[in-house]
């Protein structure tokens, strides 16, 4: 087996494990880790064919990770729902959640072609296209639902910025302090953002960017659409400026999405995730720096962060 370096081997286990999941006369010629993700471990196998041609697979590994088990399940459930549904997911290859073959808890999954896209160029074409995906998802109706939806703040665990607009802030955690607007519930990705999307990487001159994949259902719920438009809307604005942010919402709705009626009720969810980034801005720049958006800084993230929170407050006035 070839490695790119050190990093890329498969523990012994797990490469056992793995193996046992290929075809007959199939073997690993090649490892590369694959960079972008915060929680987990992801390396793509080059899977060598008795005929001489290869496959890809994707590993994924969770490395002394809290609910590592629960995550996998539900990965591995919502990969099983999704074949055949017309949204392009990987495939379920085999699933290790207890680590009971492996050192760690373990995915394995077929490789989807394409690439994650995070450059400001070409945004205006890819927003419409990303709000499309996200309405197709939002129409799954699954026999069996995924749990519900956790939130990931409360008004007592975000962490106001240095330097932000305090009435703003102040005013941003006394929204989420009420209780939740009732809502129509909804399949939810929970990560649907462009680093979880994956694009065409080379359509020909002509052709429109499209989609090839969604990746990272490892949070998979049951909710509000706004809440997956929501939190695809921040990351836009922080990747991108807080006008990004607002015209996802826009564009989900002209993609045929259908958003809360109420002003209100849409504020809370944007601003519930909105705030949610404040205790791990961190933790969310650095994938995006090892990208290639050397900018995004912590400090040029928070300041981002500020920008849009104060936007969605001052949009209600």
């Amino acid at each position: 087996m070839t490695n790119h370096d050190e990093a890329a081997a498969v523990r012994p286990l797990t490469l056992a494990w793995v193996s046992r999941h290929l075809e007959v006369g199939e073997r690993i010629v090649r490892t590369e880790v694959l960079h972008g993700g915060i929680t987990a471990e992801m390396r793509r196998l080059t899977i060598g064919r008795p005929d001489g041609g290869t496959r890809d697979l994707v590993l994924r590994t969770f490395v002394n990770v809290e609910h590592a088990e629960d995550w996998l399940n539900r990965e591995a459930g919502a990969l099983t729902l999704l074949t055949g549904t017309g949204v392009p997911a990987p495939g379920l290859v085999a699933v290790d959640p207890a680590a009971a073959h492996c050192e760690y808890p373990s995915l394995l999954m077929t490789h989807l072609a394409g690439r994650t896209v995070l450059d400001d160029e070409g945004l205006e074409t890819r927003v419409p296209l990303l709000a499309r995906q996200l309405v197709a998802i939002h129409a799954l109706r699954p026999a069996e639902r995924p749990r519900e939806y956790v939130a990931w703040t409360t008004a007592d665990t975000v962490v106001t910025p240095k330097g932000a607009d305090a009435a703003a802030w102040a005013a941003a955690i006394d929204v989420i302090r009420r209780p939740a607007p009732r809502y129509e519930g909804r399949f939810l990705h929970r990560d649907f953002q462009p680093g979880n999307v994956l694009f065409d990487v080379s359509p020909p001159e002509s052709a429109a960017p499209r989609i090839t994949g969604v990746v990272d259902w490892a949070a998979t719920s049951w909710g509000p659409a706004d809440l997956d438009v929501a939190h695809c809307s921040t990351n836009l604005a922080l990747l991108h400026g807080p006008a990004w942010g607002l015209r996802f919402a826009e564009a989900y709705e002209e993609a045929g999405g259908v958003l809360a009626a109420a002003a209100s009720e849409r504020l809370y969810w944007q601003v519930r995730d909105g705030l949610a980034f404040s205790e791990e801005v961190q933790l969310v720049a650095q994938p995006w720096r090892e990208a290639g958006r050397t900018e995004l800084t912590t400090r040029a993230v928070e300041e981002r962060l500020d920008a849009y929170v104060t936007t969605l407050m001052d949009a209600l006035g």
